[in-house]
Parts: structure tokens; C-alpha cells; sequence
């Protein structure tokens, strides 16, 4: 075990190398903009802002964090520009803002510039998947007042204010970085979707729905469907994740094989949390503000779960436990980087949502590598079944002594014999005698001699099997009777040639155009064999003696 997760160390100094990257980039490029401080406060519901640069704040609440269960909130702050040209406002650490309104005031109160936005906004945003808004300020001090709304928060939304220029450049990592995690979710989601259609497979089918799940939050929550589709529902951001889920969890519970019999503890707590998710689900529908964080609480579950069932099950020996346990720990990592980036002062254009995206697609990259394992391992266990059914198939249709096919090959192939072909039965007299006389090595002997010189004698058309004891028959696919016991004849010779010279034989034939039906065939040939011993049509041994030789 511990082999294993060194073998594995160098790829997770690489995803923590990368995700430090992230940090240190926007970190590095952060010299123009500027974080804005100010006061945070919650306003009831129906507070009205009268558009003065110094709001009524007798009924506001003063604040240090918006609320994660969501709400309306007001912000006030300097705002100083320094240098002539176009400025840009957004706001850091995250993009889940239901509506805002942005008004600025110059040093005398007067209003001089608004703007609004939003995912439940259908003000369109001059920067694609951003909330930024463009504002003409010459140099002064300014006033700020920013109201944003949403039924939850996923982090604290930070006003901050950069040049246009710096702007469009330091957006372009972030976005595109959430167009290609997309993608790649989006290429596994319709492949592991069909994948579940064809094998009906409930590991492809569960880890499909996860990553739907991920792709409708992500999606939404950086505002690629608000932007390119429209799309302004807002629970779309944490809706789904409910359902994801629950996904994962089966997901987790089938992955691992954890079964009531041989893990009845992960069995019961896979099935209590799939009861407890699901139980989130209608709950989210009477509490919408505490869906996202009843999608905090169940992302937080199954983590739980699928650590200590990964944990258990690599204990026990299971390679893909083994596996999954360097998928979730990878997310966990990048999940708390996340967390930190929205922590550090100069991360402006990188979301928590961003990391939180890489951190998905890592994962389900991972993932996928541990499926395809998974059905790699099935594929080489059933082809291992079916190497080892077709030895025992071969084993049970060949005798073991000579090495031909047995009764029940010969069986198997009348079934398959033609019309225009025949069977040959054959006794091979003399064995008794060798048996008695010499001992049962010495019978060996003449059967795997018979059995050998004969089978190379035969024409191609034709098969050799034992019955049992010293009975033969011979299959012809050609129906060509007398070159088959021309053969038997050339064969006898051989054996008289190796020092078998008590050995002799009888056969006879039938052919399959005497009886269609294939039913009587191996007893008319039977009968047919032991009526030519009956009649004695028997040759001269070389050694004058009489005795059964051949009978043709």
C-alpha cells in the first residue's frame, strides 16, 4: 500500500506544483488592480436605496461577510482613481452574484456613473463569463455604492477596480481554463452517458449523472450559460449538485463493490447517506436559500464516505480502491486550495469557482482512468473465464490418454457431419492380451501408437476419436469409405512394424445418406463392426497363428 501511493507522490507534487501555479500567476499579474475597502452591510427586504452617495444606514446591519444563505447587502467605500482612462469594476473570489447595482459618486455627491448585472440579470456583460463594468472616470476620489442580491452565496464577493487594459488580458487565463474543463467534462459526460446505455452499467450510468451534475453548477456559476444561452435560472447552481450527489455516492458504493455481506458497516453507511442526500433534496425545495449549503454539507459527506470506504477496501486488497483513493485525495487538495485562493490578497480574476472546476476535472479525469481499470480488470478476468471455459471444454470433449476427441466430441461432431459424409467404427483387438500379459503400460502403448500412426494416415476430411477402451471411430466429412479403411488396414501394418503383432482390428462403416436423421448412425456402424467379427472375416497374423487382425 505504501508502495503504492509513492508510486504514486510524483503526481501529486505535479497537481500541487499546478495548483500553486494558478495562485502565483494572477498573483504575479496583479500589480494594476486595486482591492477596494469598505463596509458591508445587510438590508431587510424591503429597504429602498434613495440614490443618495451616503445611504440611510439606519436600518442596515453592519456586516463582514455576506451571508452564505443568501440575501440583500450594501457596500460603501472610496474610490480613488489616479490615472485618466477607461476603469473597470468587478468583484473578486467569486461569481455567484444573483443581481447588482453599482452607483458612483464624485467628491460633491453628484452621480456620475450606474451600472447593474448579474446571473438573474438580463443586463448583458461586456466581458464574456465576467461582471465587470466599464466606467470613463477622470483622476479624483469617488464615491462607491454597490447593492448585491442573490438566494445564497458561494463566497464573499470583493468590489475591486483595474484598468481596461490589464483587464482583458488577466481575464484571459480564467477563461480559458473554464472552457476547456468544460469540455473535458462535457466529452465525459456524453461518453460515459452512452457508455451506460450500451453495458447498462451502473458505475458508467452514476458517474455520468456526477458529472452533469458538475457541468450545470459550473456552467451557471461562471456564468457560461447566462452569457451564451441565456440561462438565468439561478438554482441551477445548486440544484443539481444535489442530485450529483447522490450520483456519487451509488457511484462510490458500486465502484468499490462494497456489498451487505462483505462490508455490512460500508454497506449500511452508504445506504444511510444515500437516504440522508436524498432527503436534502426535498429539503432544498422548502429551503432554497440553504440549497448551496446543503450541497456544501453533501459534498462534504461523500468525501467522508468514499475516504474511509477507499481506505477499507485498499486494505483489503482492492486495486481500484486503491486508485480512487488518489482521485479524492487529489480533489480534496485542490478543494482546499480553493478554498485559500479566495484568502490571498492579490487573486483577483481567479474565482474560488475556477479552482473548484480544476479541481472536478482532475477528479473526474481520475475517475475515469479508475472505470476504464475497472472494465479493463472485468475484461481481463472474463477473458481469463473464457481461456479456462475452453480448456475445460476442450478437456471434457478429449480423451486423456491418447489425446483424441471422446465420445462426446464424436457426439458433437455427427451433428455436424453432411449428408454426403460417414462414420467408421473400430475395435482394436489384442488389447486384453497386452494388458494381461505385458501390464497396463504396455496397453497404453498400443492404443497411443494406434491412436498416433492412424490420425496421420487419415486424409484431411476426416477426424479420429476414442470411445473408451479399445474403441475408435472416424468421422469423414467426404463419405470416402474404402480410402478410410485402406488407412485402418496401413495402419495395422505400422503397428506390426513396432512390435505389436497380436494387434488386429475390426471396423465398420456407415454412411450419413443411409439414415438423414443421425439417430441410429453410431449403432448402425456398432452392429455393422461386431457383424463382421460374428462372420469371421478375419486375416492370416504373419506369424501363422490365426487370431482377429482386420476385418474389412
Amino acid at each position: 500500500m505504501f508502495r503504492f501511493i509513492a508510486g504514486f507522490f510524483p503526481r501529486f507534487a505535479t497537481t500541487s506544483w499546478l495548483s500553486c501555479l494558478l495562485c502565483i500567476v494572477p498573483v504575479a499579474c496583479a500589480a494594476s488592480p486595486l482591492g477596494l475597502e469598505g463596509g458591508w452591510y445587510q438590508a431587510p427586504a424591503d429597504w429602498v436605496y434613495d440614490g443618495r452617495h451616503i445611504p440611510d444606514n439606519a436600518r442596515l446591519q453592519p456586516v463582514d461577510f455576506v451571508s452564505h444563505t443568501g440575501g440583500r447587502f450594501i457596500f460603501e467605500a472610496d474610490l480613488p482613481i489616479d490615472q485618466p482612462g477607461t476603469q473597470v469594476l468587478d468583484f473578486k473570489n467569486s461569481s455567484v452574484i444573483g443581481v447588482f447595482h453599482h452607483w458612483i459618486f464624485d467628491s460633491e455627491g453628484r452621480q456620475v456613473g450606474s451600472a447593474e448585472g448579474g446571473i438573474e440579470s438580463a443586463e448583458e456583460n461586456p466581458f464574456l463569463l465576467r461582471h465587470g463594468r466599464e466606467f470613463h472616470l477622470p483622476p479624483g476620489r469617488y464615491r462607491l455604492i454597490t447593492e448585491v442580491s442573490a438566494p445564497f452565496f458561494l463566497a464573499h464577493p470583493q468590489p475591486y477596480i483595474d484598468s481596461l487594459e490589464h483587464y482583458r488580458q488577466a481575464i484571459k487565463p480564467g477563461n480559458a481554463l473554464v472552457f476547456l474543463c468544460l469540455g473535458i467534462l462535457l466529452g465525459l459526460a456524453i461518453y460515459y452517458s452512452v457508455l451506460a446505455l450500451v453495458r447498462r452499467n451502473v458505475v458508467d450510468g452514476m458517474y455520468a449523472l456526477f458529472i452533469l451534475g458538475n457541468l450545470l453548477y459550473n456552467g451557471t456559476a461562471l456564468l457560461v450559460y447566462p452569457d451564451l444561452f441565456g440561462v438565468h435560472w439561478f438554482y441551477l447552481i445548486s440544484m443539481p449538485i444535489l442530485f450529483s450527489n447522490c450520483a456519487y455516492a451509488m457511484f462510490v458504493i458500486t465502484l468499490l463493490d462494497i456489498r451487505r455481506k462483505g462490508n455490512p458497516r460500508l454497506y449500511r453507511s452508504g445506504m444511510w447517506l444515500l437516504a440522508l442526500l436524498g432527503a436534502f433534496i426535498p429539503l432544498a425545495l422548502f429551503k432554497p436559500h440553504w440549497s448551496l449549503e446543503l450541497d456544501r454539507y453533501g459534498v462534504g459527506l461523500f468525501l467522508l464516505f468514499g475516504l474511509v470506504s477507499g481506505i477499507v477496501r485498499a486494505r483489503q486488497g482492492e486495486t481500484t480502491a486503491r486508485l480512487y483513493l488518489v482521485a479524492i485525495i487529489t480533489f480534496c487538495l485542490l478543494g482546499f486550495t480553493s478554498i485559500a485562493l479566495g484568502r490571498l490578497p492579490g487573486v483577483f480574476t481567479f474565482y474560488m469557482e475556477h479552482i473548484g472546476l480544476v479541481a472536478v476535472t482532475v477528479e473526474a479525469l481520475l475517475l475515469a482512468l479508475v472505470v476504464a481499470q475497472l472494465f479493463a480488470q472485468m475484461h481481463r478476468e472474463r477473458e481469463r473465464a473464457l481461456t479456462q471455459a475452453r480448456r475445460n471444454r476442450k478437456l471434457a470433449q478429449t480423451d486423456a490418454l491418447t489425446g483424441l476427441p471422446n465420445r462426446y466430441a464424436l457426439e458433437l461432431a455427427l451433428a455436424q457431419l453432411p449428408v454426403q459424409g460417414s462414420l467408421t467404427f473400430i475395435d482394436l483387438n489384442g488389447l486384453k492380451h497386452y494388458n494381461d500379459r505385458f501390464g497396463h503400460e504396455r496397453g497404453d502403448q498400443l492404443l497411443c501408437s494406434f491412436s498416433r500412426n492412424l490420425e496421420s494416415l487419415l486424409p484431411e476430411h476426416a477426424s479420429l476419436h476414442r470411445l473408451g477402451g479399445d474403441e475408435f471411430a472416424v468421422t469423414s466429412n467426404t463419405g470416402n469409405v474404402s480410402q478410410i479403411e485402406a488407412r485402418i488396414t496401413d495402419t495395422l501394418k505400422v503397428l506390426h512394424a513396432e512390435g505389436f503383432e497380436l494387434a488386429g482390428v475390426s471396423f465398420g462403416s456407415v454412411r450419413v445418406a443411409e439414415n438423414p436423421a443421425k439417430d441410429k448412425l453410431m449403432r448402425m456402424a456398432d452392429e455393422r463392426m461386431y457383424e463382421r467379427k460374428r462372420r469371421g472375416k478375419m486375416q492370416q497374423r504373419p506369424d501363422g497363428d490365426q487370431g482377429p487382425i482386420a476385418t474389412s
